[in-house]
């Protein structure tokens, strides 16, 4: 179907998922630990290759793979925990008439004698599979691109996506203040509007904070923002306007992560000058119009 309509797509797929699990243990050990394959920014390294989705797919997706050693060990102790406190259970439950769910004939064998729970094993190659592919996800595209254009891809919609979730912490949304349903949709639709904008932001401040030697941390979107703030116009005695200061080093880094620099910004300054005479004008005439009949009265 999204071949059809012509959809591009993204999609994040946990490394233990039926259908890639295969593929990462095929490519298991080629880029683990080489520098090229290295994604600095998320300390995690990558690589992209081409399969199907599924079997009768007609066209070949770019699966990127990806393993990451803080998730391995995060992952690994999350799973050990999980067995530990399934075994827990299952000792409290022997001979007893109880049912397990479907989770615990995962990674174990049960072993029932009319409806009682007599014992378990463990199902030794799924444990040990799973835990082979721990640390590893993947990223499957319909548009061909590096290992790393897919992550920075994928979380900057995971970001929004994760604002939206939380929007009421930062933007006052513990109550929407509206009057009707349609007010509602309205605002939720813009706030998802400008959380989008916000992960550009947040995407393109973050790739030259990891150009940079120094990290700088006026690189965070609230701190960025703030500073670009400061860049303001003042009216001068003659009725024309123009920047309060100069652009600083500071803002120049800022708008160079945008592909915009000091000249823009004074263009900019020169024509939102001229546009505030412009629309100021007519009252002004007004103005001195309502002066001069009051002063011939």
């Amino acid at each position: 179907f999204m071949d059809s309509c012509d959809y591009d797509f993204v999609m994040m797929v946990k490394g233990r998922a039926s259908f890639v699990h295969s593929l990462i243990m095929e490519h298991m050990g080629e880029f683990e630990s080489k520098r090229a394959c290295s994604i600095k920014a998320y300390r995690t390294y990558g690589m992209t290759v081409k399969a199907k989705l599924y079997a009768d797919d007609e066209t070949d997706r770019y699966f990127h793979v990806y393993y990451k050693a803080k998730k391995q060990a995060s992952e690994r102790a999350r799973l050990e925990a999980d067995l530990d406190r399934m075994e827990a259970e299952m000792d409290k439950i022997k001979g007893r008439e109880y049912k397990l769910p479907k989770r615990y004939e995962h990674y174990f064998k049960l072993t029932y004698h009319k409806d009682k729970f007599y014992g378990y094993e463990e199902r030794e190659d799924v444990i040990e599979r799973e835990l082979q592919l721990c640390g590893y996800f993947a990223i499957v595209t319909s548009e061909k691109m590096t290992a790393s254009e897919a992550l920075n891809l994928y979380k900057s919609r995971d970001i929004s996506e994760k604002l939206f979730g939380s929007d009421k912490t930062f933007l006052g949304n513990r109550s929407f203040r509206v009057a009707s349903s349609q007010a509602a949709e309205a605002k939720i639709f813009i706030q998802f509007i400008a959380l989008i904008i916000r992960a550009r932001i947040y995407t393109l401040l973050r790739k030259r904070k990891a150009e940079m030697p120094g990290k700088p941390n006026y690189l965070s979107v609230p701190s960025a923002l703030k500073e670009l703030e400061k860049i303001e116009l003042i009216r001068q005695p003659n009725g024309n306007y123009k920047l309060d200061h100069a652009v600083t080093a500071t803002q120049k880094v800022i708008l160079g992560a945008f592909g915009l620099d000091e000249e823009w910004i004074k263009a900019q300054a020169r024509q939102i000058g001229k546009d505030i005479q412009n629309a100021a004008m007519p009252e002004e005439q007004k103005d001195d119009d309502e002066d001069a009949e009051n002063e011939e009265y």
